[in-house]
């Protein structure tokens, strides 16, 4: 091969090698959140049947936690919601309290994301969300910087109206999706099989409705037996 060719075929693989791992996983970006749908109505999120996304978020020691569907050795479920100061969450995060352990006696993950902090995962949760959930076996992670929202599709830029609300309330949101980029997610959950695809999703741009536990466990049950 000539030498000029070679050079630039060598510097071709090297740009598309640094694209394809670019484009698994990476933090959002200006110009992402500047394109960010007006309401949580217009998102367009991912669906079963597609495959789940690589993303990055963090513990409650404000480690960094990488979920990547393709190494996947049990099937895993993910639950995003608000964050500690929605009622509407709190109320959810109690409600599947009844339905976690059976999910994980049947072999599968259980992940939280939220859009709060690290260090206020748990210190935002209502005192009776902390002590129904205590003691059940699952992981909260923060999704502050929307990594997961904005890689399922449920990414939305909040209106004036909540942050005014928060603000009047005196919410601690400092560091949280809302403050850093007036983003939240739309509450969802998603049951990831060990293929990485999209098995069932329950995304519903109304947050007052939420997936029951009932259902919940017996998407899981479905799932487990595949």
């Amino acid at each position: 091969m000539i030498p000029g060719r070679a050079f630039a075929f060598s510097a071709f693989i090297a740009l598309l090698v640094a694209s394809l791992i670019l484009s698994e996983v990476r933090p959002g970006t200006a110009a992402d959140f500047a394109e960010l749908p007006a309401s949580a109505e217009e998102t367009t999120p991912l669906r079963a049947g597609d495959y789940a996304p690589k993303f990055s978020a963090r513990t409650v020691a404000d480690e960094k936690f990488d979920f990547d569907p393709a190494a996947l050795q049990r099937p895993a479920i993910l639950i995003s919601f608000r964050g500690g100061w929605c009622p509407y969450c709190n109320m959810h995060l109690s409600e599947l309290r009844n339905a976690i352990p059976q999910i994980r006696a049947l072999g599968m993950d259980v992940y939280f994301l939220s859009g709060d902090r690290p260090e206020l995962l748990h210190a935002s949760l209502s005192r009776e969300t902390q002590d129904d959930i205590d003691g059940l076996d699952y992981v909260i992670l923060s999704d502050a910087n929307m990594e997961a929202a904005l890689a399922f599709g449920t990414a939305f830029r909040v209106n004036q109206q909540t942050v005014d609300w928060l603000n009047e309330k005196g919410k601690d949101v400092d560091g949280s999706s809302i403050r850093q980029y007036q983003a939240l997610a739309v509450p969802s959950v998603y049951v990831i099989d060990t293929s990485g695809e999209i098995a069932y999703d329950y995304v519903n741009a109304d947050y007052k409705i939420r997936l029951s536990a009932k259902k919940l466990l017996e998407v899981a049950e479905r799932v487990g037996k595949q």
